[in-house]
């Protein structure tokens, strides 16, 4: 046996002892930490990466056929999954708030994004969503509609969802919750058993990249999990199945680069306006580190974050039809986001200005297409439909950024 494969056991050890202790400040640690014990080269080739870090040019992250992180390969590939894996759980298995934003984000969207959504009858991704699943409970008759969520998480999304909906009279439907971590799956029963929407919410632990769907279902959500999902082509051979004719896919994700990266073009106006900024606001939070230019660090260096976003929006556009597609955001994104957008005082009007001018600066640099929208709404389905419901010139083209530019 190759000496290096010795190696890969204490390898993912060490990752997983790593990421237990520091959760979300973990990966600046770990870097520092395989390169003191002379693993990083390795690491960072069996991550697919090369020795300095980067992934090989116009390559997407490589995809493996392993399912389960506790079955042990001598393949790289195998290996690999399964530490992307292990990162993955470990990274959320503590982490209680998912989906929680700066107070400075939500006044952004309440001021850009509220206003551009609400005339097509949403106000945000839940009510967007449900929009959708009331359709198709209409659409079930008498039947009991089956949605199913791919990459629940804590299934508090889901959990608010089933609220909304009987909340507006309708008792016959599912909501199937599919997550491979224990801890999360565990904290969404309990929450959709405390607020009385347990009989709607139907618990499956499954790793969504070997999901095999069992019959048709009425809509498929994968509410910002899709950037966590390596093998994207099969997922979506799977959905399209799912969903047959009748049935619909919604997303809310985020599109941009690999690892959550600025493309070239975009890191220019980030740096630009980063230069303005005071040092107290360019501590970062999640990592715990002061950064004095913005760091464009790929955050998919060693789990499953942004693992192949930049893949996302070309391949729905191969794989489905769009109904309805909300494009949006870039530049604005680190200001507002959860490493740098608490340092901003949302009753501060210098730190509102200053959002301001990043928001309009932004939108004007996508209306123009010289940067590309790096989140988006969509509901889709597996047969032709219209695009009915879209902001001008954000259609599912426009937004696409062309990777060999």
């Amino acid at each position: 046996m190759d000496s290096k494969d010795n190696v890969i056991p204490s390898t993912l050890n060490i990752l997983n002892t790593l990421n237990h202790r520091l959760m979300n400040n973990w990966r600046p640690l770990a870097r520092s930490t395989l390169e003191q014990l002379g693993l990083l080269a390795f690491v960072r080739q069996l991550f697919g990466r090369k020795p300095d870090g980067s992934r090989p040019s116009n390559s997407p992250a490589q995809a493996s056929p392993v399912a389960n992180a506790d079955v042990q390969s001598s393949s790289p590939a195998d290996a690999q999954y399964a530490a992307r894996l292990a990162v993955e759980q470990n990274t959320f298995a503590n982490n209680i708030n998912v989906h929680d934003l700066p107070q400075i984000y939500h006044y952004w969207s309440n001021k850009y994004l509220l206003p551009a959504h609400r005339p097509f009858g949403f106000t945000c991704p839940d009510s967007f969503y449900c929009l959708y699943l009331e359709q198709q409970i209409a659409n079930a008759g008498s039947a009991s509609a089956r949605f199913v969520s791919v990459g629940a998480g804590n299934c508090d999304t889901e959990v608010r969802l089933a609220t909304m909906l009987k909340k507006r009279g309708h008792e016959n439907f599912t909501i199937e919750c599919l997550d491979i971590n224990d801890d999360m799956l565990a904290r969404g029963r309990k929450l959709a058993d405390e607020v009385g929407v347990v009989e709607n919410i139907v618990i499956k632990k499954t790793d969504f990249n070997q999901w095999q769907p069992k019959g048709r279902y009425d809509a498929v959500i994968a509410n910002q999990s899709l950037h966590h999902v390596e093998q994207l082509e099969g997922l979506f051979t799977r959905i399209k199945s799912a969903i047959g004719d009748s049935g619909i896919f919604l997303t809310s994700d985020m599109i941009g680069r690999n690892g959550h990266m600025r493309w070239p073009e975009a890191l220019e106006i980030v740096q630009e306006f980063w230069r303005e900024l005071p040092p107290k606001y360019r501590h970062n939070q999640q990592l715990n580190r002061y950064e004095q230019e913005f760091d464009n660090w790929d955050c998919s260096d060693y789990g499953f974050e942004g693992i192949r976003a930049q893949d996302i929006l070309p391949l729905l556009i191969s794989n489905f039809h769009f109904s309805a597609f909300f494009a949006f955001a870039n530049v604005i994104d680190p200001f507002i986001d959860r490493s740098f957008g608490h340092n901003f005082d949302v009753n501060n009007e210098g730190d509102r200005g200053f959002i301001d001018r990043v928001a309009l600066r932004d939108e004007a640099e996508l209306r123009a297409g010289l940067v590309k929208p790096t989140h988006i709404l969509a509901a889709m389905c597996a047969t032709p439909v219209t695009l009915e419901k879209f902001i001008a010139p954000f259609t599912p083209e426009f937004s696409v950024r062309p990777v060999d530019t």
